[in-house]
């Protein structure tokens, strides 16, 4: 007897979302997830604890092109990343589903337009109880509803800092979020970017897809299963092997995360499949994309006392503003940087790290990464290899300095800025892209594997392009595109 309808492999923002879609359907649904539940405990709040001691980032190691080891800083908990992330539900602009002229080259744009994916940006939205407003970013595409809850307040600081950057012409609006700001600050007043989610304060993946999910009794979590390969008879999957046994449904979903589905691809390889499952176009593992973005921390003598300060962006160079009017990124503000995270972080004395974090509003800058062939995910014997070729780099660089004369202008005089590294994984994406041929894609625009009929995909693997926007949404809203298309599919 086959122990599932449909398995689900990591419980991440897609496959927790594609399971919220399907569990109405009384479909048996089974989720493997190679972590635990984050339980809560003293460190879960402890900034010195989380950036300084590392006490959340798993015992997990890549190797470079070169053989050197590092530590990538991607989650193994149930919810995956999502308990960690910023909790930034933006949607794609309308140009970004089309080719595009970066600084760095051009973009493949997507099999569909944004159209095709706005139902389920709204009701991604509404899962994930998105506080937002969409009447003051001018980029914001068209929607079919407006968002769920109003924005999460700025602070005082904040409030302060809006108004400064629209004195110099600029479009402050606010972030649209996936939290629920009582709730997270009834724990402890810190920021929630970057800190673990164990109480529900953000809207994760755990918290508001999975939960909804598990409320069905047709839908099971069997918590310490790594997935190890995908068994074949053919072109078809017939199970899958894990750490804690073998298991087997008629349909099978990886969600694992961009990095760990392409390994799991490629490490299933067999006679009929040498180089890998789903691979005959040989682009499984190609194209990762990991987004161009730094820290940059704007100084001035007035004191910061935000809590939180991560409610607003800016899109003002999100479309243009190259030297031919090239897209450079989008701009939003960090959780709060404190001493500990600055000394951390920085390598900073920790005086000088609380003299600076103290009179500093701190920014997350975000630029595309490009795909390229060459940029991918390999193995060597069971190991990862992550060679990430970073590109369009100089449209991040501009994008770095036009803000900082922006800021600048705004009444803060020191600007300062650390690009952030390949240990920290800036919403990796790409290495299974979806698209219309299966010589230049993985997956068709719904997630299907064309090589195999009985095996989909749903997590940030998709994405034929990375934008500059926070991933989140696109993948929830691709997952809950991908539950109606297997919806009608079984009822077939």
């Amino acid at each position: 007897m086959r122990d599932a309808d449909i398995i689900i492999v990591g419980s991440g923002m897609g496959g927790a979302t594609l399971a919220a879609g399907l569990a109405p359907t009384g479909l048996r649904i089974l989720i493997l997830e190679r972590g635990t539940r984050l339980e809560d405990c003293p460190e879960a709040r402890d900034a010195e604890a989380i950036f300084a001691r590392g006490h959340f980032r798993p015992d997990e190691t890549w190797l470079t092109p070169g053989g050197a080891r590092f530590n990538p800083g991607n989650y193994a908990y149930v919810g995956g990343n999502s308990k960690f992330y910023g909790a930034v539900m933006m949607r794609y602009r309308e140009a970004d589903f089309a080719p595009r002229h970066h600084m760095g080259g051009v973009t493949p744009g997507w099999p569909f337009g944004y159209d095709t994916l706005a139902p389920w940006y709204s009701r991604a939205e509404a899962l994930y109880q998105v506080r937002g407003d969409a009447t003051q970013d001018p980029t914001e595409p068209p929607r079919t509803a407006p968002y769920p809850h109003p924005p999460v307040p700025h602070e005082p600081a904040i409030a302060d800092l809006a108004r400064r950057l629209r004195s110099v012409g600029l479009h402050p609006a606010p972030l649209p979020l996936a939290l629920d700001l009582d709730r997270w600050l009834a724990r402890a007043s810190t920021p929630w970017d970057a800190f673990p989610d164990t109480t529900g304060g953000k809207l994760d993946a755990e918290t508001a897809a999975l939960a909804k999910a598990l409320d069905h009794p047709n839908v099971t979590l069997k918590t310490g299963a790594r997935a190890k390969r995908l068994e074949t008879e053919g072109n078809r999957i017939t199970g899958v092997e894990t750490t804690a046994g073998r298991f087997t449904a008629p349909r099978i979903v990886l969600a694992a995360g961009a990095v760990h589905t392409a390994a799991l691809l490629l490490r299933s390889a067999n006679a009929d499949h040498p180089r890998g499952l789903a691979n005959r176009s040989d682009q499984v593992g190609r194209n990762f994309m990991n987004h161009n973005a730094s820290a940059l921390l704007a100084l001035s003598p007035r004191r910061n006392r935000s809590i939180y300060q991560k409610t607003l962006h800016l899109n003002d160079w999100y479309l243009t503003g190259g030297p031919n009017g090239e897209p450079l990124g989008n701009v939003q503000l960090l959780g709060r940087v404190s001493a500990p995270i600055l000394s951390a972080q920085g390598g900073l004395p920790r005086p000088l790290a609380k003299l600076i974090a103290d009179r500093s509003v701190d920014f997350y800058v975000m630029g595309e990464d490009l795909p390229q062939p060459e940029s991918r995910v390999t193995l060597k014997g069971e190991e990862i290899v992550l060679d990430w070729r970073r590109s369009n780099w100089e449209a991040h660089l501009r994008l770095v300095r036009t803000l900082k004369r922006a800021l600048r202008r705004a009444g803060f005089p020191v600007v300062l800025s650390k690009p952030f590294d390949r240990s920290t994984p800036s919403h990796q994406c790409g290495t299974a892209r979806l698209g219309d041929d299966p010589e230049s894609s993985v997956t068709d625009p719904f997630g299907r594997c064309h090589d195999h009929p009985n095996l989909w995909i749903c997590d940030a693997s998709l994405l034929p392009t990375s934008a500059a926007v926070n991933p989140s949404l696109t993948i929830a809203a691709l997952a809950l595109r991908q539950a109606d298309r297997l919806k009608e599919e079984v009822a077939q």
